[in-house]
């Protein structure tokens, strides 16, 4: 079973992705800061992060390049809802990062993570 680090400072988006990727059989763990989410990496490993742009006291970005730093081929999928995530791409390193705006339905949200890990290979995922 695939195990996926929740990274979100509001507790309902995390529970609603959670909800969601274990319904599809994932294992979740779940981080409400940039420091729980590197600890968490530090004592487990994991297929896929899912990452909230804007954390509270810090932001996503640097802890997406954090993550990987310490492993290179990371899944990753960026949520945001305050800003459109196209600037990821351009950015060294991360221009594999999958992008997924705020609000999203389930449904958006699991292509997402095929997109990221590999199956399908959109820039940005939105919702309509």
């Amino acid at each position: 079973m695939p195990r996926v680090l929740v990274i979100d400072d509001q507790s309902d988006v995390r529970a609603m992705i959670s909800i969601v990727l274990r319904i599809n059989q994932f294992e979740i763990v779940e981080a409400a800061s940039s420091p729980a989410a590197l600890k968490a990496f530090e004592e487990q490993g994991f297929d896929l992060a899912i990452v909230d742009i804007f954390l509270q006291g810090t932001n996503g970005y640097d802890l997406i390049g954090t993550l990987r730093e310490r492993m290179p081929d990371l899944p990753v999928v960026a949520i945001s809802g305050m800003t459109a995530l196209d600037f990821l791409s351009e950015s060294p390193g991360l221009s594999d990062v999958v992008c997924l705006q705020k609000p999203f339905r389930p449904h958006d949200l699991m292509r997402a993570i095929e997109a990221a890990r590999g199956s399908v290979r959109p820039s940005v995922a939105t919702a309509r």
